[in-house]
């Protein structure tokens, strides 16, 4: 069922497993204690958490990519699923209150997003790449302006 709370349409499963679906930044904004009103985050807040044990990564409804299971940036003990494609997120039963829980603060984010982009290995390679391209580029910077020195005799 959906339903609008906070501006953010609340997609709960309630007659399976009560997992609620967030469109990309919808969890944000209702992450936090006071965040959001309405029935269905209510219904989904008092869900206990049901799902404890591995399991296989779930594909993403919206773009059909296998989804990534990793911590919650601002509740380290809480293990969501991500798309990394379209930014969706999908949160097992209770869940959602673990987050609400247990919020990091503002220096503990930062060290979590680094770790959690260190272990992304197209990051890694894509930064490399940057790297790369940047010394290329203050190569042929320093270069070209050696040559117009030269060539105009130390107009520049």
């Amino acid at each position: 069922m959906v339903r609008k709370d906070f501006g953010v349409a609340v997609d709960v499963c309630e007659q399976g497993c009560q997992g609620i679906w967030f469109d990309r930044g919808e969890l944000a904004r209702l992450d936090e204690k006071n965040d959001g009103v309405g029935a269905a985050l209510e219904a989904a807040l008092r869900s206990p958490k049901k799902n404890v044990g591995q399991r296989d990564p779930l594909i993403c409804p919206k773009c059909s990519t296998p989804m990534h299971c990793h911590q919650y940036p601002r509740a380290k003990e809480v293990n969501v699923d991500e798309c990394y494609l379209c930014g969706a997120f999908f949160l097992d039963s209770g869940e959602l209150t673990a987050i609400r829980d247990h919020s990091m603060n503002a220096a503990e984010v930062a060290a979590y997003r680094k770790a959690l982009l260190a272990n992304i290995p197209e990051y890694a390679e894509s930064r490399l790449d940057l790297q790369a391209k940047t010394q290329r580029s203050e190569a042929i910077h320093a270069l070209t302006k050696l040559l117009m020195r030269r060539y105009w005799g130390g107009f520049f």
